[in-house]
């Protein structure tokens, strides 16, 4: 099962059987809005506060999924799930919600590949049959943790970038027709000196390159393996300088297949600084868009690399810099 230092590879290929992706009303102007298979109109989304209003995304992601899959709470026998709030509150509580084994995951913006991966390995060493794994994150409750609430209307720099408002989740399992999951690259923490939380692109896109990396080096494989690389969400100022970095360590990364899921997910007239970014970014993107492009047979093999700063306000306050991680899962079309 492991290949080379950080490289699972599937030999059963769990099949994501059923997903599910829910948004927010910002996500609704963008270019996937019908990718996604609920949409709210207002941020409350019915609940008295943004925090609940995250965890109630989850919570209807993680029932639609059920739903489509043709199963019930009680058939899923582990959730791995992880969002931003302090002690993962949105996914611990929707965990209450569902009433099913859970297991929180803290891996920042990249947990929707964290869970995915630890999901694939539990379901290919038998350990599990029927796995639910996702992730979400909301705009006012993020940036008021990381940053300012909304509701000052602070000025960002354009390096900063849009909490995503989505949950993204899927249904892994032994049996049954959808997308596999081949193989999953555990990435490290890197960590390049940087602090500045409205920079979070370019603190992680050294992160994204080095687990790209490793993910070609230990299965001696090159780009061309995939129709489509997507890291998480490093945005345009972190797309950039991953994209600078493969040159400069001399590694072929055609243009036409690299790409990032915070410059998917909002057009470039919408006001995202930067591009996208929350843990519901790349669940969003990966769950909804593109698992419906490969079911569509628009794209054969994909690998996503989902990145994720390791911060907290704690450690900002402390003037520590910020480690960074990056996971990478390959899913392919099933035949």
């Amino acid at each position: 099962m492991l290949h080379g230092h950080q490289t699972w590879i599937f030999k059963n290929k769990p099949a994501i059987i059923s997903s599910s992706v829910v948004g927010g009303p910002f996500e609704a102007k963008g270019p996937l809005a019908d990718d996604f298979d609920l949409l709210h109109g207002d941020l409350y989304i019915g609940q008295d506060s943004y925090e609940k209003a995250e965890r109630k995304m989850l919570e209807e992601a993680c029932e639609d999924a059920i739903k489509k899959a043709g199963y019930k709470k009680e058939d899923i026998q582990f959730f791995l799930s992880g969002d931003l709030l302090n002690q993962i509150i949105s996914s611990s509580f929707t965990a209450r919600t569902l009433g099913v084994p859970y297991l929180g995951l803290f891996g920042a913006c990249s947990s929707s590949m964290e869970s995915m991966a630890l999901g694939s390995l539990l379901i290919d060493s038998g350990a599990a049959e029927k796995i639910l794994c996702g992730a979400v994150s909301h705009n006012a409750t993020v940036e008021k943790q990381f940053r300012y609430p909304t509701e000052y209307g602070a000025q960002k720099p354009p390096t900063a970038q849009w909490t995503v408002t989505a949950a993204g989740v899927g249904i892994l399992s032994t049996k049954g027709s959808g997308p596999r999951v081949t193989s999953a690259t555990i990435g490290k923490v890197v960590d390049m000196g940087l602090s500045d939380p409205f920079n979070m692109g370019g603190a992680m896109a050294p992160a994204a390159v080095d687990t790209i990396t490793a993910h070609f080096r230990d299965l001696n494989i090159s780009a061309s393996e995939y129709d489509l690389i997507a890291t998480g969400d490093l945005g345009k100022v972190g797309h950039q300088i991953a994209a600078d970095l493969f040159k400069k360590h001399k590694i072929d990364m055609p243009e036409d297949i690299f790409t990032d899921c915070g410059l998917m997910i909002y057009s470039d007239d919408m006001s995202v600084f930067s591009g996208g970014s929350g843990c519901g970014c790349s669940a969003a993107v990966t769950y909804g868009h593109i698992l419906k492009r490969i079911k569509q047979r628009e794209l054969k093999k994909v690998l996503i690399v989902a990145t994720g700063a390791l911060l907290s306000p704690l450690s900002y306050q402390q003037k520590e810099s910020i480690p960074c991680i990056a996971h990478a899962v390959s899913i392919e079309y099933d035949h």
